[in-house]
Formats: structure tokens, C-alpha cells, sequence
């Protein structure tokens, strides 16, 4: 809100004194008269909705989040049938997302367990950040992945029959957060891998 607020106040920093300006509903009414009392007021007519649209969260303008891929397991959609995806979260330390924001990461040998009511992923290797001298960690350490109990309840429910197993798709920053595609997948057999290709 007080990002909004000095958009606002800067806009009409910026026009000349004329008639005050009706802002969109979804922008609270607190705000507007706090801008107007420290700004100079626009008219309507110099006043464009789209910037509106544009600097608001929910705005119809608006761009959906981002998604920037890290690393991507290609492997994974010749070696199995992929049945459900789920989006998690993953604990991380500081310099592992620097070295992330650099794309030095592989999750072409990593695989995922559930140990204890937590999903970890094992064998994805985040390279050392260059800076990060101290602060550093293993790069092939296990981290821990963020899902919602009703899911790791569901998912454990399913890796207990027989050919099914979780895997790693892929890392990608959805907005600045990193986020782990994973999926429910079950093996294929030879001849599905020779349909396949």
C-alpha cells in the first residue's frame, strides 16, 4: 500500500493544479486523500487508468509472475509417465540462491524421499557460491521441500504401490522465490521407452 501510495503521490507531483481525479475502486480511499493533500491534483482527462492497471496488484494489466528456469531434468519424460505435478517450495541458504540466480544448479541425478512426514530432495548439486567463502554449503546436501501435508499425506498414499516414485522436473524463480516442479511419476518399461522415441 504505501508503494501505491507514493506512485500516487508522485504522478501528481508531476501535473498541473486542476480538478481532483476519481482513482480506480481498489485503490483505498485513505490513501487518495493522503496523496491529494500532499500533492498537487490532477483532472480526469490527464489522468490514464492503464497506470493504474499496471502498478496494482490484481490490476487486469497486470503480468502473471514470472517464471525464470533454473535447470531442467529432461531425462525424467523418457524414463517415466508423468501423472500428477506439484509445485514446492525449498529451504535454502543465502548464498545458495545467489549462486542459483547464476544458474549453477543440476537435478539430473537428484531424486526425492519422504522421511519423517518431510519431503527431501537428495544429489542436486548447487554449485559453491564464488563470494561465498564461509557462509558456503555441501552442494549435494539435502534440502528439505515445502508441500502442504494433505499432499505429502496423498503422495506417500501413492509411492506405496508398486512402480510409482517422485521425482524432480524442474527449478525455476516464480517472482523472487525458487520453486521445484515435481511429479508423481511411474517407470516405464522398455518397450514404452521404444514407443517413445
Amino acid at each position: 500500500m504505501i508503494v501505491l501510495f507514493l506512485l500516487y503521490r508522485k504522478l501528481l507531483s508531476y501535473k498541473a493544479k486542476t480538478l481532483r481525479v476519481d482513482a480506480p475502486r481498489h485503490i483505498p480511499s485513505y490513501l487518495m486523500q493522503r496523496a491529494e493533500r500532499t500533492a498537487v491534483n490532477i483532472s480526469s482527462a490527464d489522468f490514464d487508468i492503464r497506470f493504474w492497471r499496471q502498478h496494482i496488484p490484481g490490476g487486469k494489466g497486470m503480468a502473471k509472475e514470472a517464471r525464470k528456469l533454473i535447470a531442467n531434468n529432461k531425462k525424467v519424460y523418457h524414463d517415466y509417465f508423468l501423472e500428477e505435478i506439484y509445485e514446492a517450495g525449498i529451504e535454502l541458504a543465502g548464498t545458495e540462491v545467489k549462486s542459483l540466480r547464476a544458474g549453477k544448479c543440476s537435478i539430473k541425478e537428484a531424486f526425492i524421499h519422504i522421511d519423517d512426514g518431510q519431503v527431501m530432495i537428495y544429489g542436486m548439486h548447487i554449485s559453491p557460491y564464488e563470494k561465498g567463502n564461509i557462509f558456503n554449503r555441501d552442494p549435494l546436501r539435502a534440502r528439505r521441500l515445502l508441500l502442504h501435508k494433505s499432499e505429502i499425506r496423498k503422495l506417500l498414499g501413492r509411492i506405496a504401490q508398486k512402480g510409482y516414485t517422485i521425482v524432480p522436473v524442474q527449478i525455476y524463480f516464480k517472482g523472487s522465490l525458487v520453486k521445484v516442479e515435481i511429479a508423481l511419476a511411474r517407470g516405464k518399461k522398455l518397450y514404452d521407452k521404444r514407443q517413445a522415441i
